[in-house]
C-alpha cells in the first residue's frame, strides 16, 4: 500500500498488485454477500487447492485447503512435477459452493462441495465421462448445469452423480490459430451468455478473448476487439497475463482476477515466484468487457477496505497442526511429519534421499518476495537434512546438516554437484538462505542470487556458496509452479525447532 496524489495535491491511495503473490496462479473466484472466495491450482503438492477469502477483493486471507486429506488427493510418486492439480473452478450455488477440478495425475475431472468454503469439502465426486482439463461450472434458469472444458467443448451434467447427461459438443474455441484454449468460464450477464477463455499458452503470448451467445451451448459470437487482455509483445513488466475469472462487487462495478508473472534479469526473463494472482478493473462498453490496466499499483476501491494480518514469516511449531500455507511434495503421511514427536519441533523422517527424490520428505512455503532471509535451527542428530529451495525434482538448491558438516548442493537438470561445505559442532545448527535481487547488466543477467550459509554459535553468519537465481525459474526449469522454499529430511529423523521467512521487500 502507497500514497500518490492527485493533482489537487491530496494524497489518493493505491494498492499493491499481485494480491496474491508467489505461485498462486488459475485464480477462480467467487462472491456470496459481502464475501468473496478464491482458489487456486496447487499441481503437485498437498495439500491442494489453497481457498483464500476476501472483504475487498483486494486483502486476502488463506482459510484452509479444499483437498487436505489422502481419500480426496491422490498423487502418486511417480508422476512428474507440474502435474496433479490443474485449474479448479470455484462457484457458490443452491445454497452451497462447488469446485470442479482436474487431478492429471490420477482420476482427472471431479467435484467437491462445502457449505463453508473453509472447509470441510466432501470426498471428489468422479467425472470420467467429462474430457479434457480446466473445467468451468455454470447453472441456466432452468437449473440445468452446464461443464465446458479446455479446447473448448462442454455437457450438461448432474452435478450431483457425475452424470453427463448431454454432450461432449464442441464451442468457439478462441482466435483462429491460437494454441492452447483453454480456462473457458461460462457467466450470464443481462441478456447475454458469455464464454470467457485463455488462448496463446500460459508464456509470453498467454491473452484472453471472449464471445457471447443467447444460450449456454452458443452459437457464440466473438468480441471484435480480442483478445480482451494480453501483454504479449511488450515491454511491460507484467506478462504471460490470462487464464481470468470475473466476478462483480456490491456496488455494481466489475473485476477481474487472472494468473501474470512478473520476469527480471536480461534476456529473455526470468520468473522465479511462479504465475501469481492479479486483479484489474473491469468496464462494459456495448455489452462487451473492457480490462482495466494491469499494473504493479491499483486505485483504491470505491468501498471499505478490510486488510488482513500478513502470515507470519516465522513458525516455532508449537502447534498441533502446521498452519494452511506449508506444502509437502505429494503427500504428507503423519509417521514422516509431525510436530508432536518433540514439542516445539517440527520432526521430519526421510524417504527418498534427496531432493531429486519425488518421495522426499519436505515441508515448504511459497517464496513470495523478491528479496528475502530464511533461516532455520535444524538440529540433524544421526540423520541428514536441511534447507532447500525448490522449484522440482532436478532444480533445486540446498544447504544440509550431517555428521558435523554443512554442504551446499545443486541440481540443474542433469547436473549435480557439491558447491560447497565447511566443519561446525555436532548439534542444533541455523542454516540460512539470502534471496538477493541482480540489478540487470545485460542480456544473460539473471534476476537475482541465492546465497546459503551456516551461523556458527556465537552468532557469527558465513555465506558458503552465491548461486545464480536463474536456474530455478520457469523458464529454465519449464512446468507451471513457482519455488517453494522449505525444509527437508534426506536421510534418518531430523528436527527443525523453528523456521523464519523475512520478507525484504513489497
Amino acid at each position: 500500500m502507497s500514497d500518490h496524489h492527485r493533482p489537487d495535491g491530496a494524497p489518493a491511495l493505491t494498492l499493491t498488485n499481485p494480491v496474491l503473490p508467489g505461485f498462486h496462479p488459475d485464480p477462480s473466484i467467487c462472491r456470496r454477500g459481502d464475501d468473496y472466495y478464491l482458489v487456486c491450482s496447487s499441481f503437485e503438492y498437498f495439500p491442494g487447492i489453497p481457498v483464500f477469502h476476501s472483504r475487498d477483493l483486494v486483502h486476502w486471507k488463506q482459510i484452509g485447503n479444499a483437498l487436505d486429506r489422502p481419500a480426496q488427493l491422490r498423487l502418486p510418486y511417480d508422476r512428474p512435477s507440474s502435474g496433479g492439480i490443474y485449474a479448479p473452478t470455484l462457484r457458490f450455488h443452491d445454497g452451497r459452493f462447488w469446485l470442479v477440478v482436474t487431478n492429471v495425475s490420477d482420476e482427472g475431472n471431479m467435484l467437491l462441495t462445502a457449505t463453508d468454503p473453509a472447509g470441510p469439502w466432501s470426498d471428489p465426486v468422479r467425472l470420467p465421462d467429462v474430457p479434457g482439463i480446466d473445467p468451468d461450472l455454470a447453472w441456466d434458469e432452468d437449473g440445468a448445469c452446464w461443464c465446458t472444458v479446455a479446447g473448448v467443448s462442454q455437457v450438461r451434467l448432474d452435478p450431483y452423480n457425475g452424470k453427463v447427461l448431454d454432450g461432449p459438443r464442441p464451442l468457439w474455441s478462441g482466435s483462429p490459430g491460437a494454441q492452447a484454449p483453454e480456462a473457458p468460464h461460462l457467466y450470464r450477464i443481462g441478456e447475454f451468455w458469455y464464454l470467457m477463455i485463455a488462448e496463446g499458452g500460459t508464456e509470453r503470448g498467454h491473452a484472453v478473448s471472449i464471445a457471447r451467445g443467447r444460450h449456454p451451448s452458443g452459437p457464440f459470437e466473438p468480441c471484435p476487439d480480442n483478445p480482451v487482455l494480453t501483454h504479449r509483445g511488450t515491454s511491460r513488466p507484467i506478462q504471460n497475463t490470462g487464464h481470468a475469472d470475473l466476478v462483480q462487487a456490491p456496488d455494481g462495478s466489475w473485476w477481474m482476477v487472472l494468473l501474470a508473472v512478473r520476469p527480471r534479469g536480461g534476456t529473455p526473463g526470468w520468473h522465479v515466484l511462479g504465475r501469481e494472482t492479479f486483479l484489474a478493473p473491469v468496464e462494459w462498453v456495448d455489452g462487451w468487457p473492457v480490462i482495466g490496466e494491469v499494473t504493479g499499483e491499483l486505485p483504491a476501491p470505491a468501498w471499505p477496505l478490510h486488510p488482513v494480518p500478513a502470515t507470519t514469516g516465522r513458525d516455532d511449531f508449537d502447534d498441533a497442526s502446521l498452519p494452511f500455507h506449508w506444502l509437502s511434495l505429494r503427500a504428507r503421511p503423519e509417521r514422516l511429519c509431525t510436530t508432536e514427536e518433540r514439542p516445539g519441533h517440527l520432526t521430519l523422517r526421510a524417504a527418498g534421499e534427496s531432493l531429486d527424490a519425488p518421495d522426499v520428505t519436505f515441508v515448504g512455503r511459497r517464496q513470495q518476495h523478491f528479496s528475502c532471509r530464511v533461516r532455520t535451527l535444524v538440529d540433524p542428530g544421526r540423520g541428514r537434512g536441511g534447507l532447500a529451495v525448490r522449484l522440482d525434482e532436478q532444480h533445486h538448491y540446498e544447504i544440509e546438516a550431517a555428521d558435523g558438516e554443512v554442504r551446499v548442493l545443486a541440481r540443474i537438470g542433469s547436473l549435480r554437484t557439491e558447491v560447497a561445505s565447511a566443519p561446525v559442532p555436532a548439534g542444533p545448527v541455523v542454516l540460512g538462505l539470502d534471496v538477493v535481487p541482480q540489478p540487470p547488466q545485460g542480456p544473460r543477467t539473471g534476476p537475482d542470487r541465492l546465497a546459503l550459509g551456516v551461523e556458527f554459535p556465537g552468532g557469527a553468519y558465513t555465506e558458503l556458496a552465491s548461486l545464480d537465481g536463474r536456474y530455478l525459474s520457469t523458464e529454465v526449469a519449464g512446468g507451471f509452479t513457482g519455488r517453494v522454499i522449505g525444509m527437508y529430511a534426506a536421510s534418518g529423523t531430523v528436527h527443525f525447532d523453528w523456521f523464519d521467512y523475512e520478507p525484504l521487500d513489497g
